[in-house]
């Protein structure tokens, strides 16, 4: 089976999301993870489901992923841009995820 490079690109970078989101849900502290950092993973793969199941011939797939993938990115930097370094710092967190 062949995969256009859309997909496969995609297919990366929705493994980078998921990792990445995944390890920040459970690096955390127990006092600040939260089950919404979960249904964030849940979220992001439902929709990667939904793309597949609906258009598994097209590269629809990957463009959702390489989507999420930029809005991960640019998020951080807009939000910068808007709320300014402390509410960032606060939202976005610099947890220590060594325990104390």
């Amino acid at each position: 089976m062949n995969s256009s490079p859309v997909t496969s690109i995609g297919a990366i970078c929705f493994g980078v999301v998921i990792g990445y989101v995944t390890y920040r849900a459970l690096a955390r502290s127990t006092a600040n993870a939260s089950i919404s950092d979960l249904a964030a993973v849940v979220g992001a793969v439902g929709g990667g489901v939904v793309t597949g199941l609906f258009a598994p011939d097209t590269d629809l797939f990957g463009w959702y992923a390489i989507g999420l993938l930029l809005g991960m990115a640019i998020y951080p930097i807009v939000f910068f841009r808007l709320a300014g370094r402390e509410r960032t710092t606060q939202i976005l967190g610099v947890d220590d995820p060594r325990p104390r």
